[in-house]
């Protein structure tokens, strides 16, 4: 009897004691969330944005939040279904682009409209989140917004120099955005929107003779081994696709007070300026990268662009007629935009991360090498493609003077509305300058060493020469 009653009283207590456990439990359990996405796992958006910014939030949340990132559609859908998904907790997060629903979010559309971005990345995010957080909340209810970006610069890459408004009259461009292809239309071209894996045999067949896409899809389709040419715009963007990074409202609700500072903390600006960069790091590395492998880029100067933004002004007349039909005051929050845009113009360029190089050490057990390489600064190939290496002439091996060549012909005078980044021309071979002193004092007995170095020397680039330039008028 006495062992039955002890039997009794110890499971009722068992039972008491379960549910505090189980909450316990719970509690010491990490909140996992999921962010879906279109990008693929190798892109800069996945890697240099999306997963930089989940950890980020993990760090800070001290490992109670695990946040995983699903690229390329991995859980289904398409693209354009990405924000009701966030809407309906389908996911917990997305980023999306609100142009691939044209028209239902009309006033972030102003961004992508003809020559109102900037033509960094940066400087439009920055100006596009605080006009979000002013202007944009009742458009996006439905969700929790952490942040807006806007992609890198829009570019007119084809198979003939684009420098005046007649070069692109009746070429058919793939356009990204609604109001990319009203610009073009006003412009005398003939725009295509189709998806954009299906560019290069759209290329392939003539389908299109180009299209008007920002640089960080170049790599991926391999557009610049179809199309040879590039056209930019100085100080403004011909064209932008915007983006929000969306969490479910109702997965937010559910956090912990101190949870939702760890998101908090990383929404808003500090997102948007991480967005921004990583698209104008990845915009400069493929640029030079299509330099460098022989095609031309054509900048289109301030007073060449004056007249394409004069030419485009139709398509912002077309959206400030849509804001009037719903009684919202457009040509008011276009100032506000341009006002946001001036405010960030002067922030500074980012800077790609350095990574320590492992032959900036002194080695004192290997023999004599004629040549060191550095690797001190390789650019970002997860969708840039492969940059050339520079080689550094060692200082113990000095190269003998070259032998007597023609003197180039000076280039011609820049015209005045543009320039011409031509390929670069071979380096001359230069002399090496006297080695650097060694830092740290190395024994007699080895024979030889190959040092590099000191890792305070900072690494200096290659010359490159003076791009070459047309004179073309307007």
């Amino acid at each position: 009897m006495r062992v039955a009653r002890r039997t009794v009283i110890g499971s009722a207590l068992a039972a008491i004691a379960a549910p505090t456990v189980m909450r316990l439990a719970r509690a010491d359990a990490p909140v996992t969330l999921k962010l879906h996405h279109f990008f693929s796992s190798v892109s800069s958006g996945h890697d240099k944005f999306l997963v930089p910014w989940a950890r980020k939030v993990e760090a800070e949340a001290g490992g109670r939040i695990r946040i995983d990132v699903f690229p390329s559609m991995q859980l289904g859908g398409a693209p354009a279904q990405l924000f009701d998904q966030a809407r309906n907790g389908d996911v917990d997060l997305v980023l999306a682009a609100p142009s691939l629903t044209p028209g239902r979010f009309p006033r972030i559309e102003m961004f992508e409209l003809p020559f109102v971005p900037a033509r960094r990345a940066l400087v439009s995010s920055k100006a596009l989140d605080e006009f979000a957080a002013a202007n944009l909340k009742d458009e996006f209810r439905e969700v929790h917004a952490i942040s807006f970006s806007c992609s890198d610069r829009a570019v007119v890459h084809a198979n003939q120099p684009i420098r005046t408004i007649e070069d692109v009259k009746d070429m058919k461009l793939h356009v990204p955005t609604r109001f990319a292809g009203e610009a073009m239309r006003v412009l005398g071209a003939q725009p295509v929107p189709m998806p954009l894996a299906q560019l290069p045999p759209a290329i392939t067949q003539h389908v299109i003779d180009g299209c008007v896409d920002p640089w960080h899809v170049v790599p991926p389709l391999r557009l610049n081994d179809l199309l040879k040419t590039h056209t930019e715009f100085s100080d403004l963007s011909l064209s932008s696709t915007t983006f929000v990074l969306a969490m479910n409202k109702d997965a937010y609700d559910r956090l912990p007070r101190d949870l939702k500072t760890a998101i908090d903390n990383n929404s808003g600006q500090l997102a948007a300026g991480m967005a921004g960069a990583m698209w104008d790091l990845q915009a400069g590395v493929v640029a030079e990268m299509v330099a460098e492998r022989g095609d031309t880029i054509v900048t289109l100067l301030p007073e060449a662009v004056a007249h394409w933004r004069k030419a485009t002004e139709p398509t912002i007349a077309i959206w400030l007629k849509e804001m009037k039909e719903q009684k919202v005051d457009g040509g008011k929050l276009l100032a506000s935009a341009r006002a946001l845009l001036a405010k960030y113009a002067n922030l500074p360029e980012p800077q790609p991360a350095q990574t320590p190089s492992p032959e900036q050490e002194v080695v004192t057990e290997q023999p004599q090498r004629p040549q060191l390489k550095s690797d001190a600064t390789k650019p970002d190939t997860s969708s840039a493609g492969t940059a050339a290496p520079q080689n550094t002439a060692s200082p113990a091996a000095p190269s003998p003077p070259p032998a007597a060549a023609a003197k180039p012909a000076p280039p011609p005078a820049p015209a005045p509305h543009m320039t011409v980044r031509a390929p670069p021309a071979p380096a001359p071979v230069a002399t090496p300058a006297p080695a650097a002193p060694v830092v740290k004092p190395i024994p007699p007995s080895p024979p030889a060493v190959a040092a590099a170095p000191p890792a305070s020397t900072p690494v200096l680039p290659v010359a490159k020469p003076v791009p070459k330039a047309l004179d073309i008028p307007l």
